[in-house]
């Protein structure tokens, strides 16, 4: 599996990236090998503002749907609108052109309960 050492981790499965005041969002490696090929990815949560845990878009692999999570509390300011027409860029490069959205972060001490690599590696 690949698991970038410079991204933080959820223990659902989502990796998030720092840029500036906003986190790139996605999921990882292993996350969308255990669904399997993704056929579908509806994110229609642009726009709006949510707390950490909270759901901002779900995941359609041909055998199952499975919901994305919030990583850390802020508004969903983008969505990665390559997705509508290319869902399996989530598969083939979950960590570049397959990150779902972007999110102005509302506070930064959650940061410090994402995993890391190392622990994020432990728990798959």
């Amino acid at each position: 599996m690949n698991t970038p050492a410079e991204l933080k981790y959820t223990q659902d499965h989502e990796w998030v990236r720092v840029e500036g005041d906003v986190a790139v969002v996605g999921i990882t490696d292993f996350a969308q090998s255990e669904l399997g090929d993704i056929v579908f990815v509806d994110i229609q949560t642009e726009g709006e503002t949510l707390s950490k845990g909270d759901v901002f878009g779900t995941i359609e692999a041909v055998k199952t749907v499975a919901d994305a999570y919030m990583p850390v509390s802020g508004e969903v300011v983008e969505v990665n609108a390559g997705l509508d027409g290319a869902p399996e860029k989530v598969n083939s490069d979950p960590y570049g052109e397959g990150w779902m959205v972007k999110i102005k972060f509302s506070d930064a001490s959650e940061f410090d309960t994402l995993l890391s690599a190392e622990q994020y590696e432990e728990i798959i």
